[in-house]
């Protein structure tokens, strides 16, 4: 598994890593969990990104990995506690999440502890940015981060205080390439990308019932890419490889609740970046057919 080295953080991850997400929102067994990430970690998996509101998530990850707890990186979000709908951005907030999360985690530290979606009015206050410079202070975490979109993204990367951008990247979902990749590359930025294959709309021959995945659906109807023809396998590879060759993309995140799916994930990334021609292909479709409403998604 190839890795790259996450910016200024200097941490050398995996380019393929795992999102906690749908463990937590599908209701994954523990046993699952735990032969997931353990197949995983064996064939190079080194990159685990969680957050406090993912359900269970962080508990469940501690519980499979933390006794492997130097064989890779953790990376987990504060800033909604343990529901997705609850805004918690008071510095008092953030240090009882960190203590929660290092708690269920089962670990003295995360990695990177990021910004989960914060908006550029409460960026603008400095609470937040203050709070996880505490907690990096007290040794609870090794760098900060930021994770979201446009130009909250923006806003962040400008404040110069952030190690890390995590942001959605996909074949639906461009704006950031244009918007913000460069100039997180510019600052030496490490970028995660977040939803790297859209939620895999194209498995669905009808809208799916989930709403979550509705955006990507109605882009996929508007952008009708070539390669998008019945074989989802090789159009996993495509969106997987896309992502891959963004600028300045040093990490893909990608959640699963199926033991094999990372590393069939790995296998479909192995050829490495797209060529030229592909890479200009998608780029001009999405040119041609997307408008401004079509912003990173969370």
């Amino acid at each position: 598994m190839e890795r790259r080295v996450l910016g200024k953080t200097g941490m050398n991850v995996s380019v393929l890593g795992f999102g906690g997400a749908e463990i937590g929102f599908e209701g994954a067994e523990q046993a699952t969990v735990e032969k997931l990430l353990t197949a995983a970690i064996d064939q190079g998996l080194n990159a685990i990104d969680t957050a406090e509101c993912y359900v269970n998530s962080e508990e469940m990850i501690g519980h499979a990995v933390a006794k492997r707890r130097s064989d890779f990186y953790l990376f987990t979000k504060c800033g909604h506690g343990a529901n997705y709908t609850e805004d918690a951005w008071s510095a008092r907030d953030i240090e009882k999440s960190i203590d929660r999360s290092l708690k269920r985690l089962q670990t003295d530290y995360v990695d990177l502890l990021q910004l989960h979606s914060c908006s550029g009015e409460i960026l603008k206050k400095g609470e937040v940015v203050e709070a996880l410079q505490a907690a990096q202070k007290a040794g609870k975490v090794r760098f900060i981060g930021y994770s979201g979109d446009g130009e909250d993204a923006l806003l962040a990367i400008n404040m110069n205080v952030f190690d890390t951008l995590q942001t959605s990247v996909s074949i639906f979902d461009q704006q950031c390439i244009d918007m913000t990749l460069p100039l997180a590359l510019e600052k030496n930025m490490g970028v995660i990308a977040k939803r790297p294959i859209g939620n895999a709309v194209w498995r669905h021959s009808s809208k799916p019932a989930n709403e979550y995945v509705h955006e990507y659906w109605d882009r996929l109807q508007k952008l009708k890419y070539d390669f998008i023809n019945g074989d989802a396998g090789k159009t996993s590879e495509i969106a997987l490889r896309f992502t891959l060759s963004a600028p300045a993309v040093t990490t893909m995140i990608v959640g699963t609740t199926n033991p094999s799916r990372w590393r069939d994930n790995a296998d479909l990334i192995a050829a490495g970046k797209l060529s030229e021609s592909e890479l200009t292909a998608i780029r001009e479709r999405w040119y041609e057919v997307a408008d401004q409403s079509w912003v990173g998604q969370v």
